[in-house]
């Protein structure tokens, strides 16, 4: 079987591709990815052994750029007429598109596959952009809700027509443009039929909703083989577990002396630190031997040997570090990122930072209970209970085994 799977976004849409085309390679598949060109996400699928197609800007420079929410529809656009060019040329002659990432391109890449006759699959990576009464949507820049609206359903209606006022005109130009019926709504056309959620059940919980068919594989997760760099493991075997900051592709706009806020609260609690620099550039304040700087690096090998890990809470970090038992601080600024702050304080096994902005008093009290033995132990505690067969179990589903259904 050919199999296109198609992303748009950051790390934490590209790495869980990966981990499920290396599944669906050694499962026989024939697999490439769409994603953006960044030379990251080039280098981590070719890690994985992934063939590579770029489409699109530059994720880390959109980022970076932090365009005002009034651009949203236009570079929705861009990234929908990028897909019925390049995602489309590379899906030609294969069996299935899975689609991913955000809402507009998830859309693109299903018409793409309608117009090219093939099947498709929608997967998300958490579960609160699905529509439930159980918990709210997440708003769109420049879209904010009814203020004192609570029920989520009223809120979900409102997301429909956010989501139909942005991206609606865009998607239907170009389905029109190819040959397809125009969409009415949006949102329903990409979560209509059967969804894939590849979360772990224990960290994202999913609870059934009608007339919404949900399928939880659990996280497709690609074992990382690296070994670490020579002078990190130097630095590890140094002295005792040290914490780890890094923000992954935050650019941190809003707390720019993060860096500094960092290494202080964890020196107030007389550890040492591991800054990872990631889309956001910190670096070390001093050359003193208690702090290490690293680039990219395998975190499911590091946060097994560090004392807590402070970071954005984006689905992946998240996790990585709770399947590392690792205890955790997370300081969310965006998107679903308050949401998997709010899991790891529910599940004990470390704490939600408030607010997105830390500051050396709030960090360094945070850290303090991250790194009591009691969150430190529940964190072990619930690493134990983390699924590691997502990508396996979703590649079964996909490739047509027997074994279809998730346990």
């Amino acid at each position: 079987m050919r199999v296109l799977l198609s992303t748009y976004g950051s790390r934490g849409d590209v790495e869980p591709m990966a981990g499920f085309g290396a599944e669906l390679r050694a499962q026989g598949a024939e697999v490439r990815v769409c994603a953006p060109p960044d030379e990251d996400f080039a280098r981590r699928l070719a890690d994985a052994g992934v063939e590579f197609v770029p489409y699109g800007p530059s994720a880390k420079a959109l980022t970076k750029a932090a365009p005002a929410p009034s651009s949203l529809p236009e570079r929705a656009a861009q990234l929908i007429a990028a897909q019925f060019d390049v995602v489309a040329a590379a899906a030609e002659g294969c069996d299935v598109v899975v689609a991913t990432g955000m809402l507009p391109t998830m859309a693109g890449a299903l018409s793409v596959a309608e117009k090219l006759g093939i099947r498709s699959v929608v997967v998300t990576f958490q579960k609160v952009v699905l529509p439930s009464p159980h918990h709210a949507p997440l708003a769109y820049p420049g879209k904010p809700f009814p203020a004192g609206v609570t029920d989520n359903r009223v809120l979900w209606e409102h997301d429909a027509e956010n989501v139909n006022a942005l991206f609606r005109e865009a998607l239907n130009t170009h389905r029109v443009a190819n040959g397809l019926a125009p969409v009415g709504d949006v949102r329903g056309y990409v979560f209509g039929a059967r969804t894939w959620l590849a979360t772990d059940p224990v960290l994202d919980p999913w609870e059934p909703v009608p007339g919404l068919d949900v399928v939880q594989t659990g996280a497709w997760i690609v074992p990382d083989e690296r070994p670490l760099p020579a002078a990190l493991e130097e630095f590890l075997a140094a002295g005792e577990p040290p914490v780890y900051a890094g923000f992954g592709s935050m650019p941190m706009a809003a707390a720019a002396d993060v860096a500094q806020v960092v290494v202080e609260a964890v020196r107030a609690r007389g550890r040492r630190v591991v800054v990872s620099r990631g889309w956001a550039d910190l670096d070390l304040l001093d050359d003193r031997d208690d702090c290490f700087a690293v680039g990219e690096v395998n975190h499911q090998e590091l946060f097994g040997r560090v004392a807590a890990v402070v970071h954005h809470g984006g689905a992946g970090t998240t996790m990585t570090a709770t399947r590392a038992g690792a205890a955790q601080v997370v300081v969310p600024q965006a998107t679903d990122q308050p949401y998997w702050a709010g899991r790891v304080a529910e599940l004990g096994i470390g704490v939600a930072h408030d607010g997105p902005v830390p500051t050396v008093a709030s960090l360094s009290a945070a850290l303090e209970t991250a790194l009591a033995t009691s969150t430190r132990a529940r964190a072990a505690a619930v690493a134990a209970t983390i699924r590691a067969d997502g990508a396996e179990v979703a590649a079964k589903l996909l490739l047509g085994s027997r074994e279809t259904q998730p346990a």
